[in-house]
């Protein structure tokens, strides 16, 4: 039983993923790479360096696939944020290397402001397009 609940949990997120618009992948991957930092942090309080890594590594990667589909020369803020994605990502690294719990934080406390404000963004989007649809209907 307990496989079934696992197999169908695991179809559900990946049809989930595949069908998200690209704002809610972008939500998605956020809410991730916050989960994933303070995650890590909690392991680093108590000590659990061995469970800290996988976490800082995986935040790791969601950054550098945010830094991947950036395309910092569309729009003015572009560069500044890459800036901040190889900086996190660094903190990062030296977060799991140097086991400093004060670069975890650090790279929640930059990132946390952002994720919010994908979250306005994408909501902005959402009801957009919903009144572009009602209207279509209604013209």
């Amino acid at each position: 039983m307990r496989n079934n609940f696992a197999a169908a949990r695991s179809m559900y997120q990946r049809d989930s993923v595949l069908s998200a618009s690209p704002a809610k992948i972008l939500t998605m991957l956020y809410d991730r790479l916050l989960l994933d930092l303070q995650r890590a942090e909690v392991a680093q309080r108590a000590e659990e360096w061995p469970n800290a890594g996988p976490h800082l590594i995986h935040a790791q990667d969601i950054v550098t696939e945010l830094m991947t589909s950036l395309k910092p020369e569309l729009w003015d803020g572009g560069p500044a944020l890459l800036a901040l994605y190889v900086y996190v990502q660094q903190q990062m690294v030296a977060a799991n290397v140097r086991r400093d719990i004060g670069k975890t934080r650090e790279c929640i406390r930059l990132l946390e402001p952002l994720r919010t404000a994908w979250h306005e963004a994408a909501l902005q989007v959402s009801m957009t397009e919903a009144a572009h649809r009602r209207d279509a209907v209604a013209g």
